[in-house]
């Protein structure tokens, strides 16, 4: 029988070792040593340029920088450093070290429309060089990426956690294909609101449909709850996400009547054609800008001919799928809101399932499925999943499925259980 991995194999790690930062980069060069650590995404080509011919940097690991020239990487590899350097022609950073921001996918709407979006124009990157089976230069561009994502968002949710605990973050699933204006929209919406007024970290897929009205829920969760309705209301204009530019451009139009911008400071970027990301440092500090200004979304390039959500607080975009919906999962130790959805949503109600079941993460919170009639007769997952948690070789776990149709009763069961 499989047995949950040891705690250490599955909790974000606190790395001491990792420099993300300009500021932190030239304190550590005051000490005269980079011995042993890892330099990630900086633009050390940059005024005041660092002189590192003195600094020990032996075992020091350049990922992602930029120099003042290649002799500069070239005597430090010569003096035992190691250096990976940017990949060029690529439209994404290699070694984000930040989250990206809804205005960061949508830079270049303005300009050029959908088509023109930093978003769209990695999608069509992804696309022409191999889709989800790339070929091996871009594979390693990618997981470089990938990998600075997963680092990004554990620096991001690290302080939350902390204050919070795990069963404060709490994960919303359902169907991309509801329309704006719908009633499984507003009802998404309506629940995003009220969970992040309740002090909960929502956490969605990132897509259309129920994600984006979970996330402009909790994006407006400061906001009267006629704010929310008239958001929708505008939204409802243009309801059909494969009308890409209209989509985009009154999404837009929300955020500037109603969003509630978050003054933080913008870091530079990490390679000249990226776009630039705010610092999920100073985010991970500010508890209410974090779960009330949007919350989190963790969606995918694998699906990026949907447009970009772009109530999410922060967006932790991969490249891989399967990271994606493992991460989703893992953070949701609060409980999971399972809209009606087709396949999608049925895998992830199983995925999830399977981790409570072996507890591969830990304690879980509840499954609340909305719309009872749904999951009981017209996708009856609800016959299955009780006797398999029933099952669960940490006990009878089958008490963690509600079902309802009442959004206030849903925050009630996930809020009780923090």
């Amino acid at each position: 029988m499989p047995t949950p991995p040891p705690a250490d194999v599955i909790e974000p790690h606190t790395c001491t070792d990792e420099i993300e930062t300009r500021a932190e980069f030239d304190r550590r060069l005051t000490t005269g040593s980079l011995v042993g650590l890892t330099v990630q995404g900086l633009r050390l080509d940059l005024d005041p340029v660092p002189d590192l011919t003195a600094v020990e940097v032996t075992g020091t690991l350049f990922v992602g920088c930029r120099f003042a020239s290649r002799e500069v990487g070239a005597d430090l590899v010569r003096r035992g450093a190691n250096v990976v350097p940017p990949f060029s022609g690529l439209p994404y950073p290699t070694q984000p070290s930040h989250l990206y921001t809804p205005e960061d996918l949508a830079a270049g709407f303005a300009e050029g429309g959908f088509a023109g979006m930093y978003d769209t124009q990695v999608y069509e990157h992804f696309r022409a060089h191999g889709g989800a089976l790339p070929d091996v230069r871009e594979a390693l561009g990618q997981r470089l990426h990938d990998h600075g994502v997963d680092n990004a968002l554990a620096d991001a949710t690290r302080a939350w956690l902390a204050t919070h605990g795990p069963q404060s973050v709490v994960g919303i699933m359902g169907g991309h294909a509801v329309p704006r204006g719908s009633a499984p929209y507003r009802m998404a919406a309506v629940l995003g609101w009220e969970l992040a007024r309740a002090d909960r970290l929502v956490v969605t897929g990132g897509g259309p449909g129920v994600m984006e009205a979970a996330n402009l829920g909790a994006h407006l969760a400061l906001r009267p709850v006629e704010d929310l309705d008239a958001a929708i209301d505008l939204l409802a204009t243009a309801p059909d996400f494969t009308d890409h530019d209209r989509y985009t451009a009154v999404a837009l139009r929300v955020r500037e009547l109603y969003g509630r911008p978050v003054a933080l400071p913008r870091p530079e970027a990490a390679d000249p054609g990226s776009v630039s990301r705010a610092d999920s440092a100073e985010l991970a500090g500010g508890d209410v800008d974090w779960a009330r200004a949007g919350g989190l979304a963790i969606p995918t390039w694998l699906y990026g001919h949907e447009p970009a959500n772009l109530f999410a607080g922060r967006i932790a975009k991969y490249f891989s799928n399967a990271i994606r919906e493992d991460t989703i999962l893992r953070l949701a130790r609060g409980g999971i809101v399972f809209a009606p959805g087709r396949a999608g949503t049925v895998q992830e109600v199983f995925q999830a399932a399977t981790k409570t079941y072996y507890g591969t993460d830990g304690a879980s919170g509840a499954y609340v499925f909305l719309d009872r009639a749904y999951w009981t007769h017209e996708l009856p997952v609800e016959a299955l999943l009780r006797p398999l948690l029933g099952a669960s070789p940490f006990g009878d776990l089958s008490s963690s499925v509600h079902l309802t149709d009442d959004v206030h009763e849903a925050v009630r069961v996930l809020t009780a259980t923090a």
